[in-house]
């Protein structure tokens, strides 16, 4: 029997993080989530405004690692340093987040483009920048680019794989595949 009321706030939230992960952000409705949830429509509009104020407070833990990140890499003195503290920061919050990114796969660019993310844009675009070491180069900025979405492809991807093993794996394979900065 269906609950006229969702127990809490959390309910909704991982029921919609849930659809989300299967069906992608755009193929979920807020009926679909009220529908796993066991509620109406109204009760998850009661707790949320809309869809994308779901999705803001689940990002918004991995949003604040990244923001955090941008801090500590704009405090680097220098180019080698910043990148780095990019590949170490990069890794850690992929892998301490790889449940809400795996959320995004596949539409984490369409998602970019809408104004609550606009700061995420500009946060990804200094990351690559740093994990670059040489920005000025086409070559670095694209291979920076590969590197990040496959680090999340692969967070995604590798689920079973332990956190510290995933981690190791990936900032290896960083540290090889990046330019030195000097």
């Amino acid at each position: 029997m269906a609950r006229l009321t969702p127990q809490t706030h959390g309910e909704i939230l991982a029921a919609a993080a849930r659809r989300f992960a299967t069906i992608g952000y755009r193929g979920t409705s807020l009926q679909d989530i009220a529908g796993e949830v066991g509620c109406s429509k109204a009760a998850v509009l009661y707790h949320f405004a809309n869809k994308e104020a779901i999705l803001t407070e689940l990002m918004a833990p991995a949003i604040e690692v990244l923001r955090s990140l941008d801090d500590r890499i704009a405090a680097q003195p220098d180019p080698a340093s910043a990148q780095r503290v990019a590949a170490e920061g990069f890794v850690e919050l992929a892998v301490r987040f790889r449940s809400e990114i795996a959320l995004l796969r596949g539409e984490f660019p369409e998602l970019l483009q809408q104004p609550v993310f606009a700061h995420i844009h500009r946060i990804s675009e200094r990351l690559i920048d740093a994990l670059a070491g040489h920005p000025e180069r086409a070559s670095a900025r694209i291979a920076a680019l590969v590197l990040l979405a496959g680090i999340a492809e692969a967070c995604g991807e590798f689920a079973d794989v332990p956190d510290e093993e995933l981690g190791d794996a990936l900032l290896a394979l960083l540290r090889r595949a990046l330019e030195p900065t000097h």
